[in-house]
Parts: structure tokens; sequence; C-alpha cells
């Protein structure tokens, strides 16, 4: 399934867009997600829970199945 993301900060850490998106239900989820290697970010494997993403990043979960997350830049300029 793809969705996107928008961002409204500068960035956000991937284990609160794992949750934040909904694909894991708590932190331990995502943290089990991430050091299990079900994580892509822009097609490399990601085992750090506090890598930064940004907009025009994408995020891969393999699950039953595939999750894309590509995330924008929603923040609102003037």
């Amino acid at each position: 399934m793809k969705q996107e993301f928008e961002l409204k900060t500068e960035f956000i850490k991937l284990g609160q867009i794992l949750k934040a998106a909904g694909v894991a239900d708590s932190g331990m989820m995502a943290k089990q997600l991430i050091e299990q290697g079900y994580v892509s970010v822009n097609g490399q494997t990601e085992n750090r829970r506090g890598r930064k993403i940004y907009p025009n990043d994408t995020i891969h979960v393999k699950l039953e199945e595939m999750e894309e997350i590509y995330v924008s830049d929603g923040v609102e300029t003037e």
C-alpha cells in the first residue's frame, strides 16, 4: 500500500513516522521492525530508529503487504 505523509516540520525521526503513518502501533513495534531489517529508506536498509526523515524521502516496510510512505513537504510558506 502506498501513502503520502505531509511533513509539517523540517524532519521527523524514522520511528515516529512509522507510528504516525499507522504502520506501527507503538514505538516498540517500530523499533522491532527497524531492528529486524524490515525498513528501508530511499532503497537502503535502515537500522537507526532515530534516522531523520526529510521531504522527498521514501520509506518501504516489508510486511505481508509492502508499505510505501512518500514524505512530502507540508510546511506552509509565506
